[in-house]
């Protein structure tokens, strides 16, 4: 829980042996949260509102603690003073407000001239006045100690009363610097506000316009008033259901089906949100998305064609993708103000691609126009890779070894949520090519080179900040640093990819314990594996014994499909392949056809195991099971 604390700064000054804000702060530890304030604002902000608004948007919460003085008015915005702006911005996003008045009948421990405000005292009073009846709690404090009181009190209610139902929260940092969006958004509530329940809404754009940032942005403006707000990435099936697995799990009701379980969960109740997020079209996500309850759904996606429509999430015009520029690098002046406008154009006002010039020229120290000299003389060699490639382009050449060691590694996973904590450990069966062992194997072996390269790429924001140990990377990142490489280092990574994910893998599927491994190696087990290989084979198991049949099943058929082309329709694997298809079409729900696969695969089990062999046993075991369920359905 994030608490962003407002104050005037004589209250971070008075008392001196142990100030109002110092409280407020302690009670926020006490509490379990972390405290965030503009204390580190600097002068060098050329728009100090921008930027005071983007504070605010980082936090769960806000409490604002009101003397008697008005403070400085904001630099760009002079009819606010900063606290007055910070209580707005938290009031538009809908954080719960807890406001700490100091009570004017009190005997205050201020100095004298902190109790008035000679030159704006008329606005602070009309502020306090306003504030006092614009909802939300409202208490009047005379000392530290009372405020450290009640302020760990109500955050400690706050999150109890969350706690009386069951509460479950997975969603992607609130991004720090999203512009232009609160249209958009606001389209996005209307449209939900509306809708039958549950509210569906789509988001589609090209990639890179943001339109995950902008789900995630909504995510959290509704945190305070959902107990479920869970995000799913939804690019692959089996993803998509392993990610409603750990919902179901949280919502303790893993019984069987976990969208099933999942479904029931949220029919009963109206304070959820779900995000699916990147899903490819309708078909990957029918049947999931819950038919009945009174939450929401936020669907993000590349595909336009969404029955019903989509709302479009835009590149950005000129005019904000330059403001953007200058927000982001902090840069002032007439000549800097022009080139984030020609810079805002060369890139299209693609979200991702100034997000990325930015991060570069923040970490080089390069100005707009410097940055932008150096993108127009790139131009003529890099004109077929596009804009946003160009920028990325740039800042590979600044990479240390271990940092482009790491980004290979990830450019050949998925995109999402890689998981560095269980992929980067010491593998030492795990032997590598030359072009290869010099730049990945110390990354699995020395966690401060790791440390390194996780630093190194996001000081371009190549990748996304760690988070429970997994990062991001995007798409066409991934695909610009395979496509540099010469197409024999291409397959080597991918080879060595595939090697350390499956080393990673656990070995035994059966065990719940390791599910959730599992469950976070599986989209990048589909990305590097073979599917023929032995750990998409437990991946499949994994998801079965978990209770999801029918992506067992799904996962089975591939790997067996697979391996009939690469091992022939009779070696053992494959036959191996064939019977666990059966069985988990059986669980899935179809005897009928696991009755039949059974049925074809004996005769050739017993031709070349044997009849007596434990598979053709078990094989004829089953065989009579979907037979009797096929004649005699439950």
């Amino acid at each position: 829980m994030r608490v962003f604390v407002s104050h005037t700064s004589e209250l971070r000054q008075h008392p001196p042996e142990r100030s109002f804000v110092t409280a407020a702060e302690q009670a926020v530890l006490r509490a379990g949260g972390i405290p965030l304030d503009m204390e580190y604002f600097t002068a060098r902000e050329n728009k100090p509102a921008e930027y005071c608004r983007q504070q605010v948007r980082q936090a769960d919460v806000y409490v604002g603690i009101l003397g008697f003085r008005y403070g400085s008015p904001v630099r760009d915005e002079q009819e606010h003073s900063y606290t007055e702006l910070e209580f707005a911005a938290a009031t538009e996003l809908g954080l719960p407000r807890l406001v700490f008045l100091l009570d004017e009948d009190a005997v205050l421990p201020l100095p004298q001239n902190a109790l008035s405000d000679l030159a704006y005292g008329d606005r602070q009073a009309a502020f306090r006045a306003r504030v006092a009846t614009a909802g939300g709690t409202v208490r009047r404090v005379e000392s530290p100690e009372r405020l450290e009181t009640l302020l760990f009190q109500a955050l400690t209610d706050m999150q109890q009363d969350r706690s009386n139902g069951v509460v479950a929260v997975r969603v992607a940092p609130r991004p720090v610097f999203l512009v232009g969006r609160d249209e958009l958004l606001a389209e996005v509530n209307s449209r939900l506000a509306r809708s039958p329940r549950p509210g569906v809404v789509v988001l589609y754009g090209l990639v890179g316009a943001g339109k995950t940032s902008v789900a995630v942005e909504y995510a959290h403006r509704r945190l305070a008033d959902c107990g479920v707000v869970w995000q799913l990435p939804a690019e692959e099936p089996a993803v998509l259901t392993a990610g409603l697995g750990a919902l179901a799990d949280r919502l303790g009701t893993r019984a069987g089906d976990p969208v099933a379980a999942v479904h029931a969960a949220l029919a009963r109740r109206d304070d959820w949100l779900l995000v699916f997020d990147n899903v490819p079209n309708p078909r990957v996500i029918a049947g999931m998305v819950p038919p009945t309850g009174g939450g929401q759904v936020v669907i993000t996606s590349r595909y336009a064609f969404w029955p019903g429509g989509a709302l479009e999430v835009p590149v950005l015009n000129r005019e904000v993708a330059a403001g953007f520029l200058l927000a982001r690098t902090g840069a002032a002046g007439v000549a800097e103000e022009q080139a984030a406008g020609e810079l805002a154009a060369e890139l299209g006002g693609l979200p991702l691609a100034l997000e990325q010039a930015a991060a570069y020229m923040e970490s080089t120290g390069r100005g707009i126009s410097q940055y932008l000299r150096l993108l127009l003389g790139r131009r003529a060699e890099l004109l077929s890779r596009g804009e946003v490639t160009t920028t990325w382009s740039l800042a590979f050449t600044e990479l240390s070894d271990p940092a482009s060691g790491l980004l290979r590694l990830a450019a050949c996973c998925a995109a999402d949520d890689i998981p560095l904590d269980l992929l980067l450990r010491p593998r030492p069966g795990l032997e590598f090519g030359a072009e290869v062992a010099p730049l990945l194997g110390p990354l699995l072996d020395d966690e401060l080179a790791r440390d390194d390269a996780i630093a190194g790429l996001r000081r371009y924001s190549l990748i996304s900040a760690p988070r429970d140990g997994r990062v991001s990377v995007h798409r066409l990142v991934q695909e610009i640093t395979l496509n540099q490489l010469p197409e024999g280092d291409k397959t080597a990574w991918r080879q060595a990819a595939a090697a350390v994910i499956e080393a990673a893998l656990p070995a035994d599927p059966q065990n719940p314990v390791d599910w959730p491994e599992f469950a976070a190696l599986l989209p990048h087990a589909e990305a590097a594996l073979d599917p023929a290989s032995d750990g998409m084979f437990r991946i499949a198991q994994c998801l079965g014994n978990a209770g999801s049949y029918a992506a067992a099943r799904d996962l089975v058929r591939q790997v067996l499909q697979a391996r009939e082309r690469h091992l022939g329709t009779e070696h053992l694997d494959t036959l191996t392949a064939r019977a666990e298809l059966s069985f988990w079409t059986g669980r899935a729900g179809d005897p009928s056809a696991a009755r039949d696969q059974c049925a074809a695969l004996l005769p050739v089990e017993e031709r070349n195991l044997g009849p007596e062999h434990p598979e053709t046993l078990t094989t004829r075991a089953n065989l009579a099971r979907w037979t009797e369920e096929a004649q005699n359905p439950h």
